[in-house]
């Protein structure tokens, strides 16, 4: 027996729903964020809500559209996508508006356009069409080039718009690629790199050194149980950290820099180790003696991408997160006054359109980047946590939409929608609530701005209509 097909046949409708109620949310947040009393009309198209109110309903129309589509086109456009999606960012770069230092946007009269929110999904679309190609092998060096190409040349592009934090967005696929089988070692000095950026403004280049050190000695004791590899081991740090010593204390600083110091005797400390190599197998002594020295030659470095890429709102924060500086009336500002909105809330919140913190014009960019102030100051703990399981689900369905996927296609598209998802709910929130530095990224589906909405739809339903695609199929052969 036949059945019917229809643009709805296969769907998930506990995501569409999800995604509707986390929308429905956002409105009703932005009303509040936006609403003024004194207003004699209050629905005005001059007012947030009410733009919002028609970018939702363009919105569900652009899901509609994406729904009608045959699960085949995104497979078979995924590379034109793509590359639109460059030119677009890089018709911005040079042509776009600047807005909040960002040079990231178009202007259509009183409509911006931001074209890095669609470039995110192409990004995605080429990276499911790349490693899903018939024999790909995440851990071949030619395929992990193509994959680090796809990744990286919108990242550089939208990292010269000065927009960092949806640059940084695309990091986020590391999680895809984890997933797919890259060896964890590959993914861990990534991590490390972004934590010894973090901690490098903290602490001394002799205790980064000592910590590197036994981070190196303990990772490589889970790798490594031979005793004579590890004594070897333990006595090149060991002679690493005495020559260091020897070289801090008695070689002027004019003669020899800090940076040529830590190379210089992490270089020396490898003669015993390629010594013994010689005589037995240590690559897993290679592998953490290679993060070793990839730690001493990145943390020099540190400095000037600090005081040569990173603009000076953009120093200030995170000198403001890590507790460096303290200005509570300038960079600190915007997360002070999100903290007393939040916390002001208590347990039930005081109620819709009765937030004075968010009423008052107190939190700045209370309607865009800070909206989750709205539901936290209005519907309090309890409605904080509503909105964030509601989040969090979608993200679960995402991720087990992922997994039911037939084709890897589909399934390394859903993980990359969840990872981006995910990304931008833990930057977003956590940023609110101090946990983050402030990078200027919307809460999904619930800050203000038709850009990302409609991105964020299309980002979504493209998921859905592949997993509707699969589950069709499913269906049929029963």
């Amino acid at each position: 027996m036949s059945r019917h097909n229809s643009i709805f046949e296969g769907v998930d409708f506990g995501t569409v729903l999800l995604y509707v109620l986390i929308v429905l949310a956002g409105w009703l947040s932005i009303t509040s964020a936006s609403f003024d009393e004194d207003t004699a009309d209050i629905f005005s198209f001059s007012h947030f809500y009410m733009k919002q109110f028609v970018w939702i309903g363009m919105a569900w129309v652009t899901a509609l559209v994406v729904l009608l589509l045959d699960e085949r086109f995104y497979h078979m456009f995924a590379y034109p996508a793509y590359i639109g999606g460059i030119l677009l960012l890089v018709a911005a770069l040079l042509f776009g508006r600047e807005v909040n230092g960002a040079k990231a946007w178009f202007e259509f009269g009183s409509f911006r356009v931001q074209p890095v929110e669609f470039a995110k999904i192409a990004t995605a679309l080429a990276l499911a069409r790349v490693m899903s190609t018939y024999s790909f092998s995440i851990n071949r060096p030619g395929n992990l080039v193509k994959v680090a190409m796809v990744i990286c040349i919108p990242l550089g592009i939208i990292v010269l718009q000065n927009d960092t934090g949806s640059g940084i967005v695309l990091c986020s696929f590391l999680f895809v690629l984890y997933r797919e089988g890259l060896n964890k070692w590959l993914c861990i000095p990534v991590l490390l790199i972004a934590a010894l950026f973090i901690i490098s403004f903290l602490l001394s280049p002799m205790t980064l050194l000592l910590i590197s050190i036994v981070v190196c000695t303990l990772s490589e004791a889970m790798m490594n149980g031979e005793w004579k590899s590890r004594i070897i081991y333990l006595a090149s740090l060991a002679l690493s950290s005495i020559l260091l010593c020897i070289v801090v204390n008695f070689v002027s600083p004019g003669a020899m820099s800090l940076y040529h110091s830590l190379l210089t005797v992490t270089l020396l400390s490898l003669v015993v180790v390629v010594i013994y190599a010689f005589r037995s197998t240590l690559n897993n002594i290679f592998i953490i003696l290679g993060l070793f020295i990839g730690t001493m030659v990145f943390l020099p470095t540190t400095d000037y991408i600090f005081n040569s890429i990173l603009k000076p709102h953009q120093q200030n924060r995170i000198l403001s997160f890590l507790g460096i500086i303290n200005d509570p009336l300038g960079t600190d500002y915007n997360v002070n006054q999100s903290k007393i909105a939040i916390g002001s809330g208590g347990w039930l919140g005081k109620g819709f359109l009765q937030g004075t913190q968010i009423k008052y014009g107190f939190v700045p960019e209370r309607h865009t980047d800070f909206i989750f102030c709205t539901p936290c100051e209005e519907w309090g703990f309890v409605g904080a946590m509503v909105v964030l399981s509601l989040l969090c689900m979608l993200i679960l369905r995402l991720m087990r939409m992922g997994e039911r996927q037939e084709e890897p296609f589909g399934r390394i598209y859903c993980y990359c929608v969840a990872a981006i998802l995910l990304f931008h709910v833990l930057v977003n929130v956590g940023m609110t609530i101090g946990l983050m530095p402030v990078m200027g990224i919307p809460l999904p589906f619930m800050s203000y701005g038709g850009s990302s909405l409609i991105a964020f739809t299309i980002l979504l339903f493209i998921a859905i209509r592949l997993d509707a695609s699969t589950r069709q199929f499913s269906l049929n052969r029963i």
